[in-house]
């Protein structure tokens, strides 16, 4: 997977990569892990004023050192490339060097997730737990649902200190958030069985960009730190709040636009950890774009609200009438009429619960569990952030306790004593 090329500092910089120290007389060598081989870079320009005109392909030349043109199979046997992964590949000969334009089937992190055996390495350490249970007698209420979105692990809210509300988004912070909302549902829990609907984009980015790539996004942890706070995120929920419940179902959404793959990898290994742990937590790691679920007289249409390829404009904050149609076709496809309807999305990083635009069903926009980025407290505004949680009866009604983060920590109510895991 990827293949690796030596570049000058001058070349490093450009591609983005963290200049490495030259050990010997010949240039250090980097590590690609491209879907796309060409890549842009500019030459050195004689002519400040036509240096557009000076761009050059900083690409893996089809020519090879013989002087002859090579076909597909030397050239990645050349540079190292996975053939047996290319859906297909185009030879372009109209620019100063010709390449090998190439499209491979999956990213790079896709495919390293289906290697990695999630039950061989975690269950070798893990083992089941057995907790002294303070399950509720006195519930009148058919479930109880906790929703959040939008944690965006990794994410850097305040870039050198120059971010225009500041803020902090590390480890900590992400821990204290956390101890709010268990203590949230354990002040709140009114039944014995727990759905846990986490709407996407938990994690902020595989090395600090965008599903789509090409995005770069400020972070202050790199993957494998991200990794560990995320995994260590999910599983502290369910080890606190399982004492508590009969059943608990976590739902889990990995298509969408930043977490992806990566959010895929932390769910994987959060299922294969609390599964074995408990018997009565189920983990659904969601990899449609919309899916569903019914309980009672209510059924759940969740979806983050953007994929991971396909949709550069999601669903909208605001219903529109194409909107409506698409997901009043998906409810007619899954003849789902009869259910009290939420259609649940997060992304757009607003509190919109419209109960009125549509006759079929309710529109729920879900607040992020994360702070603002630097880049939506400059473009809009510095918003506010939180998740919901709500009591369902066996006649499908509801009952809301609604949780908005402060700005200001200070302002934040005192945790109660709820035994917290550490």
């Amino acid at each position: 997977m990827g293949y690796k090329r030596r570049l000058s500092d001058k070349e490093a910089v450009k591609l983005g990569f963290k200049v490495k120290k030259k050990t010997g007389k010949y240039n250090p060598q980097y590590y690609f892990n491209n879907t796309h081989i060409a890549l842009d870079t500019s030459t050195n320009s004689k002519s400040k004023s036509n240096d557009y005109k000076n761009k050059a392909k900083f690409v893996l030349s089809a020519w090879s050192e013989q002087g002859h043109m090579m076909d597909i199979d030397e050239y990645c046997s050349t540079y190292h490339l996975p053939k047996e992964n290319i859906t297909s590949y185009k030879l372009v000969s109209h620019t100063g060097t010709p390449f090998y334009n190439i499209v491979f089937k999956e990213s790079i992190v896709e495919a390293e997730v289906k290697e990695i055996d999630f039950d061989a390495i975690i269950k070798k350490y893990i083992k089941p737990l057995k907790l002294k249970r303070t399950i509720k007698k006195d519930v009148d209420c058919l479930f109880d649902r906790l929703v959040y979105t939008d944690a965006h692990i990794g994410m850097e809210t305040n870039e050198n200190g120059f971010g225009l509300y500041g803020g902090k988004w590390d480890a900590d912070e992400v821990t204290r958030r956390l101890d709010l909302m268990i203590a949230h549902v354990l002040e709140n829990q009114e039944s014995n069985t727990l759905i846990i609907d986490e709407l996407g984009d938990f994690m902020d980015g595989w090395n600090g960009e965008t599903v789509r790539k090409g995005h770069t996004l400020p972070q202050n942890m790199d993957n494998e730190k991200a990794f560990d706070v995320g995994l260590a995120f999910k599983i502290k929920l369910i080890d606190s709040l399982t004492p508590h419940y009969t059943k608990i179902i976590c739902n889990s959404i990995t298509n969408d636009n930043h977490a992806g793959s990566f959010g895929y990898v932390v769910s994987q290994a959060f299922k294969s950890v609390v599964e074995t742990r408990y018997k009565n937590v189920i983990v659904n790691t969601i990899r449609k774009f919309i899916d569903h679920y019914t309980i009672g007289k209510n059924c759940f249409i969740i979806t983050h609200g953007k994929d991971g390829k396909h949709l550069k404009f999601g669903f909208k904050p605001i219903l529109d009438a194409k909107q409506i149609e698409k997901i009043d076709n998906y409810i007619k496809e899954h003849n789902l009429y009869n259910y009290d309807i939420e259609f649940s999305k997060g992304d757009s990083h607003q509190k919109i619960l419209d109960e009125s635009t549509s006759d079929i069903f309710d529109y729920y926009n879900y607040p992020a569990f994360s702070p603002s980025s630097e880049w939506v407290q400059v473009n809009f505004k510095r918003g506010f952030s939180g998740f919901e949680f709500f009591n369902f009866k066996a006649d499908g009604t509801k009952i809301h306790h609604p949780f908005k983060f402060k700005w200001n920590t200070n302002r934040e109510p005192e945790l109660k004593s709820y035994n917290l895991v550490s």
